[in-house]
């Protein structure tokens, strides 16, 4: 079992072997230099007894000569190759917590829509900036306490050489402490692990409540999340409690060990010289040497805190770079060029995971250059045509295609170049105007950017903005009212020149004249895109060339608004319900 663990753990090394391999012969370089200044480190205590051992036979020349050369060793190597050594693995440690962040939100932005739903916002931030600094803030720590864990092994060899009993007294309190370490390991890992659940839950409703302030002011409901963050804190704070009570019993363990030890050998070696089988010179090199170890086990102290949140948040990591939890979305290769912009179900069956089945045997062909509705009651798989559209989601069996070809055959940027959608809540950057657009299309120019805005009615507004198009929006582009939003979302479409545009519900909840605006855009747009608006208010798409009915996951029907009331039972049903709301 425990070879599995320790298996398991140096695995989760390998991520960091990938990123660091790179700089393989810098790290070396590092290792060797802080590797040379320990050993060089462990002279100090042999040239201490020397020193005094030359003073009480009062040869002041050897004891300066010894001096003297404790302090070239000292200061000249051990302390300028010790900073070598950590100016270089530090800067390889920061080189690798960039590599991290970056290569987890990358990660993070592959990953399939459904991870989403399953993880919250917090736990996924948390992965991309807690988890990866708590690496660079670790990593370099526990090489240098390795290294010196090494040079102890060198100094108790020569302690053996000099006494075979305080070296059986060190092995023995070394046995002790791994035995305690291997006692608290299991505990602290808990602690830790649970503490980084509760702190992503604390992240996600920190998040959620700053991007929501205006419906959290409105609904009234600020007090509530003030009790729940509290109740959330307070639970974060027992464990914090819990973890210091462990870690301050573990120290308090490993502090008598340490202060037994030295008062053991010291004793050792003062009945040593008393019987004559140990000399002043190893006593006072044992004063040095002791501390060394007594260091060395304070140090381990703290880094096996440091090792058990260094492999929680690598583990963490990994379950993003390695995708242990989901896979990557996957594309294929093929680009599109002049595309038309059919859009074709055939035989699509899907349903959302752990829910029943939404779409079944599904079939149609979207056509360009019309302007096309779908309609329905809710649940019945309107916007589930969308995400399947955009490859949010893919179905469990059938094809949907593009001009004929597979959606999953199309590479990413063709795919997402030549579809765009307009949701009734688009997602707006918290940048300027102008940076909405080079987000999207970072060589776009400023006139083309208004050349777009002006085909979405929008340039008029934003020329009358103090800032015009270097207006910031805020979070969620809170600055505008819905329609501008939806306007300013169209127009980022255009800019992207996508070939099929799709509208979910995209002026439910637009009063009359923004209503107005974006219908003239849609008109506009028919001309040469297709267009599919998924419809709530029946009102708004009666004049669609044709407009399908979705109902229990199939197409119900299909026609003009006229031969639909004349056919369509449910389309009659809906559109009188509309009329009486």
């Amino acid at each position: 079992m425990k070879d599995k663990k320790d298996k398991k753990s140096l695995k989760e090394l390998k991520t960091v072997y990938e990123l660091i391999k790179e700089d393989k012969k810098k790290l070396i370089a590092a290792f060797i230099c802080v590797f040379l200044s320990s050993m060089l480190s462990i002279t100090n205590g042999l040239f201490q007894g020397k020193v005094t051992e030359e003073i009480v036979d009062k040869n002041i020349k050897m004891a300066l000569i010894f001096l003297f050369i404790y302090f070239v060793i000292d200061i000249l190597f051990n302390n300028v190759l010790s900073n070598i050594g950590v100016m270089i693995s530090s800067k390889i440690e920061s080189k690798l917590s960039k590599k991290l962040s970056v290569m987890v939100y990358e990660k993070s932005l592959n990953l399939p829509a459904y991870a989403f739903e399953e993880k919250t916002s917090g736990e996924l931030i948390n992965r991309i900036t807690s988890d990866t600094e708590t690496l660079s803030n670790t990593f370099n720590s526990i090489i240098q306490s390795l290294i010196n864990a090494f040079g102890c092994l060198i100094i108790l060899i020569y302690i053996f050489f000099n006494s075979w009993v305080v070296g059986l007294e060190i092995v023995v309190f070394l046995i002790i402490i791994i035995l305690v370490t291997k006692k608290f390991n299991p505990k602290i890992k808990k602690i830790n692990k649970e503490l980084k659940e509760k702190r992503d839950d604390y992240t996600a409703l920190s998040s959620e409540s700053i991007r929501g302030i205006r419906e959290i002011k409105t609904l009234g409901i600020k007090n509530n999340l003030i009790k729940e963050i509290s109740l959330l804190r307070n639970l974060i704070f027992k464990k914090d409690v819990e973890d210091i009570n462990l870690h301050r019993t573990y120290s308090i363990i490993m502090w008598s060990i340490k202060i037994t030890l030295e008062t053991l050998v010291f004793a050792t070696c003062l009945i040593g010289i008393y019987l004559g089988k140990s000399s002043l010179g190893f006593f006072m090199a044992m004063t040095w040497y002791i501390y060394k170890y007594t260091w060395l086990i304070d140090n381990l102290t703290g880094m096996n805190r440091m090792y058990q949140k260094l492999f929680i948040s690598l583990r963490r990591i990994n379950e993003i770079i390695n995708n242990k939890l989901y896979d990557d979305d996957k594309f294929g290769d093929v680009s599109l060029n002049n595309v038309k912009g059919k859009i074709t179900f055939d035989n699509v069956t899907f349903n959302y995971p752990n829910e029943d089945i939404t779409l079944k045997d599904f079939s149609v062909s979207f056509v360009p250059n019309k302007k096309i509705a779908v309609v329905g009651k809710s649940g019945q798989g309107k916007s589930t045509l969308f995400n399947l559209i955009t490859r949010i989601f893919d179905p469990k069996s059938g094809n949907i295609f593009l001009d004929d070809v597979n959606l999953k055959d199309l590479s990413e940027e063709s795919l997402r170049k030549n579809i765009s959608i307009i949701r009734q809540e688009p997602f707006l950057f918290n940048r300027t105007i102008k940076e909405n657009f080079t987000v999207v299309k970072p060589n776009i120019t400023l006139n083309e950017i208004k050349k777009y805005c002006k085909m979405a009615y929008l340039d008029d507004y934003i020329e009358s903005l103090p800032n015009k198009y270097d207006t910031k929006l805020g979070e969620g582009g809170v600055n505008l009212s819905g329609g501008q939003k939806q306007r300013l979302s169209i127009a980022r479409a255009l800019a992207k020149e996508s070939k099929v545009i799709l509208f979910d519900e995209a002026t439910s909840a637009l009063d009359n004249e923004s209503q107005g605006y974006i219908k003239k855009v849609i008109d506009n747009l028919v001309k040469n895109h297709t267009v599919i608006i998924i419809a709530h208010r029946l009102s708004t798409i009666v004049d669609s060339d044709i407009i399908y009915i979705v109902d229990k996951g199939k197409i119900q029907d299909y026609g003009t608004h006229k031969e639909l009331l004349k056919k369509s039972i449910v389309y009659k049903k809906l559109y009188e319900n509309e009329d009486k709301n």
